[in-house]
């Protein structure tokens, strides 16, 4: 299988309605074509950025439906079908391909402790239910499980639909144990905002990012910098863009990017609870920061 993606890996988040919290489809439409517009590599639904383990299933399938419609192919897609149960995960992974998604991203996610063996079988099960290359995701903060470089390089050798690795540790010792294990064979994303430069100059084939939301222009100028090995301009527009990332790091992906959206105008009501809106103080923050953008 070959691995379609590479470069600027956008994730959308998911409008809800501002009055019952339902799941505005209309509004998703119009997210996914401005960040098209914009230029991004890649479309990612159904990340945590897009609020998938708030939404119940036909919710997922509805937002899943109309992602890859709205998208129609004019970039690669790669939905998560992240689940508690390998069975759930089974189903939206066939849904994703019905629907015509290119790759399918993995989170195992845990609730009770899973050993090595349970992670690999619960891989290679999603593996023989579809016919599509996976995107095997590593973050231990959302999902309680830490894949260790050698799990993950066990995972791919093993499984023959696992083609790539998103590692969102945030160390980029992780991803020089990728490319050093798999003797640099294994294509590996960067899942972790502040590390994107150093991930994409230690030979990440992208950055899996919600900042295309609400600024696509430097993740896309730095990935061409990298690509061309300019790497002072590349450094030098990743310190630009830093302020923007550190505020998604620090007041989580879908308040942060959901606030700074209506600051731009473009309302897509507010993150589902427990999750909260983005209090007064980080929105503040956020404005002068996208403001400084602007200018």
């Amino acid at each position: 299988m070959q691995t379609l993606f590479q470069g600027i890996i956008a994730y959308p988040v998911t409008p809800f309605t501002a009055a019952g919290g339902d799941v505005d489809l209309p509004r998703l439409r119009q997210l996914i074509e401005r960040l098209i517009a914009d230029g991004v590599h890649s479309i990612a639904p159904l990340g945590s950025t897009g609020e998938s383990a708030y939404l119940h299933d036909g919710e997922w399938d509805a937002v899943a439906a109309t992602s890859l419609a709205a998208v129609a192919k004019r970039v690669p897609t790669v939905v998560g079908i992240s689940d508690l149960t390998t069975a759930g995960a089974m189903r939206r992974a066939r849904f994703a391909e019905k629907q015509g998604a290119d790759a399918v991203m993995v989170l195992p996610v845990s609730y009770w402790k899973l050993s090595e063996e349970e992670i690999v079988r619960h891989v290679a099960r999603i593996g023989d239910a579809v016919g599509m290359p996976i995107m095997l995701y590593n973050n231990p903060a959302t999902s309680g499980i830490d894949m260790s470089p050698e799990l993950i390089v066990r995972i791919w050798r093993e499984v023959p639909n696992v083609t790539m690795v998103k590692e969102s540790t945030g160390d980029i010792q992780r991803m020089h144990r990728l490319a050093q294990l798999s003797g640099g064979e294994l294509p590996f994303y960067n899942g972790s905002n502040t590390l994107a430069f150093a991930a994409l100059a230690a030979g990440a084939s992208g950055w899996c990012t919600a900042a295309p939301n609400l600024h696509a222009g430097l993740p896309l100028a730095l990935y061409a910098a990298v690509q061309a090995g300019d790497l002072p301009r590349a450094r030098e527009l990743f310190f630009r863009q830093l302020p923007l990332l550190q505020c998604l790091m620090k007041g989580g992906l879908p308040p942060t990017v959901k606030a700074g959206l209506a600051l731009r105008g473009f309302d897509v009501g507010t993150p589902r609870a427990p999750l909260q809106p983005l209090g007064e103080a980080a929105t503040r923050e956020l404005a002068a920061v996208l403001a400084g953008l602007a200018a």
